[in-house]
């Protein structure tokens, strides 16, 4: 299916970049800031010239991050089932699946191994509700509908207590955790600057719909091990209710998006097959970089000798 190598195993996105941790807290800190609620300000010009800068960067990123993984999508189908059949499978065979990290979480990490992993999860967290909301300004109505849908359950249909963004939050208050910008590793950054460029970028729509899509896709199994992991060190049931809901959840979320908006909105163009499935490569791979380099950090003391050889 993929040239006959694994996705996962194709490598990371980084050497283009050589400064890639100035350049991601560079752009998490400026996308923390454009995207807060302000009030009208006198040098509004001089952010402006920012924003230039910072859009060139950013686009820059991007487009050396979808030369990257260009090979990798050259041959996907076009047609409406056949590509999303391609889409499934990435759930088995893309980049960062099936990844060992997650099952030492469910089943030998410690609790402080756990709020070290959840701490840059949280601090790499893009806002999935607001990125839903972003995409879909001015998409075709079938897919707009979906992702109203999916919206709609990020909101906890209504209930404050419910929404999902401040239910994690609730996690990481509960645990102590105090995830910041500059403590976070640029892996983690990287993911959370990719999914914003994507989603406040009109040229990239298509590519959020596919990152957004393989989330829900492939989120499933690695949460419920996260909250295995959890229950087994002794964290509440509240405090974990965002990982348990999440396991059950995106199974059906991904279900929806797939025939809602993937097939119609392949179906109507075709050439809309090879940005999505750019989008969904570039998540998967932004991810597999966080686990490899988590992996790093938490199997030191744990690991010893398997990262001495590397």
């Amino acid at each position: 299916m993929f040239g006959g190598e694994r996705l996962s195993r194709l490598g990371h996105f980084s050497p283009q970049f050589p400064d890639a941790e100035a350049l991601h807290k560079g752009l998490a800190h400026w996308n923390h800031e454009r995207l807060s609620p302000r009030a009208p300000f006198d040098d509004w010009r001089e952010d402006l010239d920012r924003e230039r800068l910072m859009k060139r960067l950013e686009g820059e990123f991007v487009e050396a991050f979808r030369a990257h993984v260009s090979s990798l999508v050259a041959e996907v189908p076009t047609d409406a089932e056949g590509f999303v059949a391609w889409f499934e499978a990435l759930k088995d065979d893309g980049p960062g699946q099936w990844d060992p990290l997650f099952d030492w979480l469910e089943g030998e990490a410690s609790l402080e191994d756990l709020k070290w992993f959840l701490t840059q999860e949280a601090a790499g967290e893009a806002g999935f509700d607001d990125l839903v909301a972003m995409t879909q300004v001015k998409i075709p109505d079938r897919a707009k509908l979906e992702l109203a849908r999916n919206y709609w359950d990020e909101m906890g249909r209504g209930s404050a207590r419910g929404m999902h963004g401040p239910m994690l939050t609730r996690t990481t208050a509960t645990l102590g955790l105090t995830p910041t910008i500059d403590t976070t590793l640029w892996q983690s950054l990287c993911l959370a600057n990719t999914m914003t460029a994507f989603a406040t970028t009109r040229r990239y729509v298509w590519h959020s719909i596919g990152a957004l899509g393989v989330v829900e896709l492939t989120a499933p199994t690695r949460v419920s091990c996260v909250d295995a992991g959890l229950k087994r060190v002794g964290v509440s049931p509240e405090t974990r209710k965002y990982f348990a809901l999440h396991a059950q959840i995106d199974i059906e979320h991904s279900k929806a998006w797939n025939a809602e908006a993937l097939i119609p909105l392949v179906a109507e163009d075709p050439s809309r097959a090879r940005f999505i499935a750019e989008g969904a490569v570039m998540r998967l791979l932004c991810g597999e970089q966080c686990f490899d380099t988590y992996r790093a950090h938490l199997w030191a003391h744990t690991h010893p000798l398997v990262y001495a050889a590397e």
